[in-house]
């Protein structure tokens, strides 16, 4: 059975109307309802598409959008000055930014002696409260990747390019959740840059 023509096109539809449901004041203030409904829209993400890499394409661009219109509120609400280096920068994502909108604390590493890659490691992930083990056709499913587009979107909207991606999922049988982060100018390109 073939999909009528308009079924892309209306998927289309369904996913943007679901990421501006997924807005700042639903997706971020009901923790619950946010983790509920967030394993429906992964589901239905899963039949949509067949290939699991466009399933986490997906989400990180829903992530993507969340988080540029998610900065705003995190800025007045935590009343955070300019941070100076990318460690304070990954060290206020972890400590202030998960606690506020996911109740949790990640640890922070430094991976890279350039200090421009950091690992979030998360002992507890509410996402996947409710999810006990991906199928296996889906091994290659990023279950969170909303959350690499959120903090991608919300880097950006501050001027730090970087690039955020899962490295290791518990679900995938992995030992912890880490997410990698890494900025993508070195700290003294944008001294450079302002000195000209």
């Amino acid at each position: 059975m073939s999909r009528p023509p308009g079924r892309k096109q209306e998927n289309h539809k369904i996913h943007f109307l679901v990421c501006f449901i997924f807005d700042i004041h639903l997706f971020w203030q009901s923790r619950e309802l946010f983790v509920l409904t967030y394993g429906a829209l992964v589901a239905q993400l899963c039949k949509d598409y067949e290939k699991d890499e466009d399933v986490n394409t997906c989400l990180d661009r829903m992530g993507y959008g969340i988080g540029v219109r998610l900065i705003d509120d995190f800025l007045a609400r935590s009343a955070v000055k300019k941070c100076r280096s990318y460690s304070e920068t990954a060290d206020t994502i972890a400590q202030i930014a998960f606690k506020m909108y996911l109740g949790v604390t990640p640890s922070v590493t430094c991976s890279s002696p350039a200090g421009n890659e950091f690992s979030l490691i998360l002992d507890q992930n509410p996402l996947v409260d409710f999810v006990e083990e991906l199928p296996a056709e889906r091994a290659s499913l990023c279950y969170c990747n909303l959350l690499c587009g959120v903090i991608r979107g919300a880097l950006e909207m501050v001027h730090l390019a970087a690039e955020v991606t899962f490295l290791q999922d518990r679900l995938r049988g992995d030992a912890v959740t880490e997410i990698g982060i890494t900025f993508l100018r070195k700290a003294e390109d944008r001294k450079h840059k302002r000195n000209k």
